[in-house]
C-alpha cells in the first residue's frame, strides 16, 4: 500500500516533472485536484481509477477530513494511490496533513514536489518576483487561514520592502488593499494573474489604491495569484497584448 503525493504544477501540462509523468503511469489509482490540467490524466494508465476529489469556492468540493481516508480506503483496496495536487503539495497544499494520516494508517509514502504557482505564475506573466534594485525578495502568504482573517503574516509582509505574493486571496483582495493602503503603500504596484500558465492566462494591473475596480471592470476572479511590490510594475513589453491595463491616465504602473 503506498501514496505518491504528486506536484501537478501552476495549470500549464508541460509544467510537470519526469517524476511525476512516471508515478501517474505507475499508479492504481489517481484523486485529482479541481486545478489540475485535465490533460495529464492521460498519462494514467487505462485501467487506473481516477477520482475527482476537486476542492474550489463556490463549486462542488470534497472536504479535506473526507480526502484523507479516501486515500487510505483506495490504498488498501487497490495499493498505489497518486494524489495528483497543483502546484507543489506542500506549498498550501495540505500535502502534510495527508501524509501524515497515509503513515498513521500503514501506508508507504512517497513525494513527488512540483513547480509552485508561487512563482511560477508571475513569471509566465513577465512579472519578476526580485529583481536587481528593485526587490530583493519575496514573501509567499495565504490569502485563506483556518478562522477567515488575514494572515499575520501578510501584516508583517506590508511593512517590508519585499515582493508580497497571495495565493487564495481574491476573495480577500478588499482587506489586503485596506491593509497595505493603511501602511503607506497606496501607491505600490499590483499584478493580478488569472488562470497563469494557461492559454486562459489573464494579468490585471494597477495599484493598491485602483486594483479593485480594475479587477471588477476585467472579471477576474480565482483562481489567481496576487503580486504586489515594484516588480509588478516591470511587466515585459512582449507580454503586454496578455494584459489588461485597464488604463488611468497617469495611473499605469511604469
Amino acid at each position: 500500500m503506498k501514496l505518491t503525493l504528486v506536484g501537478a504544477g501552476p495549470g500549464d501540462p508541460e509544467l510537470i516533472t519526469l517524476k511525476a509523468v512516471r508515478a501517474l503511469q505507475e499508479a492504481d489509482v489517481v484523486m485529482y485536484d479541481a486545478l489540475v490540467a485535465p490533460e495529464l490524466l492521460d498519462y494514467c494508465r487505462p485501467d487506473a481509477l481516477q477520482v475527482y476529489v476537486g476542492k474550489r469556492k463556490g463549486a462542488y468540493s470534497c472536504m479535506q477530513e473526507d480526502i484523507n481516508p479516501l486515500i487510505v480506503h483506495y490504498a488498501q483496496r487497490y495499493g498505489h494511490v497518486v494524489r495528483l495536487k497543483g502546484g507543489d503539495p506542500f506549498v498550501f497544499g495540505r500535502g502534510y496533513e495527508e501524509a501524515q494520516f497515509a503513515r498513521q494508517h500503514g501506508l508507504e509514502v512517497a513525494l513527488v514536489p512540483g513547480i509552485s504557482s508561487s512563482y511560477a505564475v508571475p513569471s509566465s506573466a513577465g512579472v519578476p518576483l526580485t529583481s536587481r534594485g528593485v526587490s530583493e525578495s519575496f514573501w509567499v502568504v495565504t490569502g485563506t487561514t483556518k478562522d477567515g482573517q488575514l494572515s499575520r503574516d501578510l501584516h508583517l509582509a506590508a511593512q517590508s520592502s519585499a515582493t508580497v505574493v497571495v495565493l487564495m486571496g481574491m476573495h480577500q483582495l478588499p482587506k489586503i488593499t485596506e491593509l497595505f493602503t493603511s501602511v503607506g503603500k497606496s501607491d505600490l504596484p499590483v499584478a493580478i494573474i488569472q488562470n497563469g500558465t494557461t492559454a486562459d492566462e489573464r494579468v490585471v494591473l494597477g495599484r493598491v489604491s485602483t486594483i479593485r475596480e480594475r479587477v471588477e471592470a476585467a472579471g477576474v476572479g480565482n483562481p489567481a495569484v496576487i503580486v504586489l511590490g515594484e516588480v509588478a510594475g516591470l511587466p515585459l513589453a512582449d507580454w503586454q497584448n496578455r494584459i489588461e491595463t485597464l488604463s488611468v491616465p497617469g495611473d499605469q504602473p511604469a
